[in-house]
């Protein structure tokens, strides 16, 4: 199987501005992913799509492959990952190369390691899955089990049942997708409107102790702070 590792970032950022080259912890933010993704050994190709001069310069400098330049109106703060991800298989097709599955890894999580990347295109392959993500365990307190949602002025259990599990042991496990790699099947990103998931989605478990997704000052703040300790 041929995996398409997929480094998207754009040039605007309103949260923090020029984000992606912004200097975390002595390089810019994009270095991160970029070093993890070519140091993974199950990636066929480690691809870099911006709209932005600069940053396409420096990602090509750091070793990734920057074939093309993407379209102005795929880098707009209405953009979906998904039709980037399209437009890139796309873009590389039209070039001559085509891949079975993409590894989307977002700039904004820096600290996923090329030893996450592997274990989840290992597990991806083996499960035979749509699609694989990685993901952080909900805490028993945000189980959904135990949420409540509006409705008609009233509260009801928001998984819908009529009756609220009352031991904290007998809470099921839940997961929320922490924004680290996404694996897809490239027909399933293609097909229709395309779709990142698909019917059968497989998971990583990823160190909660790592995670960040960088998106507003406070986030970055406390990306600094995980950087203070020896392990990242």
């Amino acid at each position: 199987m041929k995996v398409l590792g997929l480094i998207p970032a754009r040039g605007g950022s309103k949260g923090i501005p020029n984000k992606n080259r912004k200097k975390l912890g002595g390089k810019p933010l994009l270095q991160y992913t970029i070093e993890a993704a070519l140091g993974a050994t199950l990636l066929d190709s480690v691809v870099f799509t911006s709209e932005d001069n600069t940053l396409m310069e420096m990602a090509r400098k750091l070793g990734a492959t920057v074939p093309f330049k993407r379209p102005d109106a795929l880098a707009s703060d209405t953009a979906g990952s998904l039709e980037v991800v399209q437009h890139a298989l796309v873009a590389l097709s039209e070039r001559g190369h085509t891949y079975d599955a993409v590894c989307l890894l977002q700039v904004t999580s820096p600290f996923r390691t090329s030893e996450d990347i592997d274990l989840a295109i290992s597990k991806f392959m083996d499960a035979g899955c749509d699609s694989l993500i990685s993901v952080q365990k909900v805490p028993h307190n945000y189980n959904p089990h135990w949420v409540f949602e509006l409705s008609e002025g009233t509260l009801k259990i928001a998984t819908g049942e009529d009756k609220i599990i009352k031991r904290r042991q007998e809470l099921p496990d839940t997961f929320i997708r922490d924004g680290s790699i996404y694996i897809t099947r490239s027909e399933l990103l293609l097909k229709g409107e395309g779709s990142f998931y698909g019917k059968t989605i497989s998971y990583i478990e990823l160190d909660p102790t790592r995670h960040i997704n960088i998106d507003l000052p406070e986030d970055w703040l406390r990306a600094e702070k995980l950087l203070t300790r020896k392990e990242l």
